[in-house]
């Protein structure tokens, strides 16, 4: 369904068109929301993301920090990262309507709701991430605050069970605060997070919010708090876990028990897609089902 903002329509196909020649006045202007299971996105979290032709533009959210958005387009950029990342068409944002900030992309496929995810693809690629050399001049990884927002919107929902889980998020955090391991990370994976171009078949990245420097548990955790409750079975999760160990991935031990290192972060990440899914339109489903999860977990 195209955008019922013409003037913003009107903007993104000024943007796009710089890219793709054949964008016209009457171009459609498409938002990206993707619905599905629970463990995939429901939609983009603070930002809105449109389709114009061959070009994504992404609106981030109020607030968006211009020099952290800015070092880590250039940091996807730098040299060997297009093996891993799909690649902005241009390395720097732009000023966007009502005081945003957009970056632009080419369009690609993303992972279909009725596709087989590409969880051993999914492991290499995380693997192969972690491994490259630390980046000068990159912010940390963006997961301590997008936890750090969860708490905040659970503690001001007017809701004593939801602020009863904030408590248990301030645990999380300051737990979390603590930093294992230093290598690049994503800081957001899920599988929203994977598309390719329509001529070349391999998974790479998307979405440069929180890529930094962290604790590479973090990009497991999703795929770990979801096995944990329940919601990803067990043959995606060892399938993913032992492509991910075979690549050298560092944020588990080679072999035994990869719980100790993944436990923290999984239940983060249950959490904050828990909010996520609340924040979104008609996704009380998928909401019930990750609420009952945490709950879960706090006594697990």
């Amino acid at each position: 369904m195209p955008t019922n903002d013409p003037e913003l329509a009107d903007w993104i196909r000024g943007v796009a068109a710089t890219q793709d020649p054949r964008v016209g006045p009457n171009t459609p202007v498409v938002p990206l929301v993707t619905r599905g299971l629970a463990t995939r996105p429901v939609a983009p979290e603070h930002s809105q993301v449109f389709i114009c032709a061959g070009v994504i533009v992404k609106l981030h959210g109020a607030g968006t920090d211009r020099d952290r958005l800015t070092r880590r387009l250039h940091g996807i950029g730098a040299t060997d990262m297009d093996r891993l990342w799909i690649q902005p068409l241009r390395y720097a944002p732009l000023p966007a309507p009502n005081d945003r900030l957009a970056t632009v992309w080419p369009r690609v496929t993303v992972l279909s709701t009725i596709e087989t995810p590409p969880w051993a693809d999914v492991g290499a690629l995380l693997a192969r991430l972690h491994r490259m050399p630390l980046l000068d001049d990159l912010p940390r990884l963006g997961g301590h605050s997008r936890l750090a927002r969860a708490i905040a919107f659970l503690r001001t929902s007017g809701r004593d069970d939801l602020a009863r889980l904030a408590d248990y998020g301030d645990g999380l955090a300051a737990t979390l605060a603590e930093l294992p391991l230093a290598t690049l990370a994503h800081g957001d994976f899920h599988l929203g997070q994977l598309g390719h171009t329509p001529l070349r078949r391999s998974w790479k990245l998307l979405d440069v919010d929180d890529f930094g420097i962290g604790d590479p548990a973090w990009d497991l955790a999703r795929p770990a708090g979801f096995w944990a409750a329940g919601l990803l079975d067990d043959d995606a999760w060892a399938t993913f876990l032992d492509a991910y160990r075979a690549a050298g991935g560092p944020a588990v031990p080679p072999d035994g028990d990869p719980w100790p290192a993944l436990d923290l972060p999984a239940r983060a990440a249950v959490l904050v897609a828990a909010v996520q899914a609340l924040r979104t339109p008609n996704s009380g489903e998928v909401a019930a089902q990750l609420l009952a999860a945490c709950a879960r977990m706090q006594t697990g």
